[in-house]
């Protein structure tokens, strides 16, 4: 798996995950099964969140959550585009995520899965806006929340990506 990923400092200081690349994209929509397949990759490994030093396993569960949940059907557009081609950073996202808020469950659903409750995240990362085919413009900067279980296993599952907004602030240069 070829990724073009890296970890910038903006002006302030705060990391931004910078996908180079834009591999999912098209006119029509997101081929969110190719999504699928691709954060497949991921199933398995471990990564840690600097800030709070929390170890995030990915599970088996994340490719279909992450593809398939209410909130990606409800995306469109430029938000659906930037959702698919964060997959490529999903270890840059969980290194640099902040915060960390704790909710109880409250669903029966998820009494095993979420037995010990859920944590959100904080995270950033930039996409390249094609000026003419190949040529990038600037790069948008989005914010998103990730979602994490603590399971009755006692490890801490990245669950999906939410809430990426885009920031309306001063956009990267390339």
């Amino acid at each position: 798996m070829n990724r073009n990923v890296s970890i910038i400092k903006d002006v302030d200081g705060n990391d931004i995950v910078v996908i180079n690349d834009a591999i999912f994209k098209g006119r029509r929509g997101i081929a969110w099964n190719e999504v699928k397949e691709y954060l497949k990759n991921f199933v398995g490994d471990v990564y840690r969140i600097t800030e709070s030093d929390n170890e995030i396993n990915i599970g088996a569960d994340f490719p279909n959550e992450y593809t398939g949940s209410v909130y990606t059907y409800k995306l469109k557009g430029a938000v659906a585009k930037a959702k698919a081609n964060a997959a490529q950073g999903i270890p840059e996202l969980v290194e640099i995520a902040t915060g960390g808020g704790f909710r109880e469950n409250n669903k029966n659903k998820h009494y095993r899965d979420a037995m010990f409750g859920w944590y959100r995240f904080d995270s950033r990362f930039a996409m390249p806006v094609y000026l003419d085919g190949d040529n990038i413009e600037r790069y948008n900067v989005f914010h998103v929340s990730l979602i994490v279980r603590h399971s009755e296993d006692d490890k801490m599952y990245l669950y999906d990506i939410i809430d990426i907004k885009k920031e309306t602030g001063n956009p990267l240069e390339p």
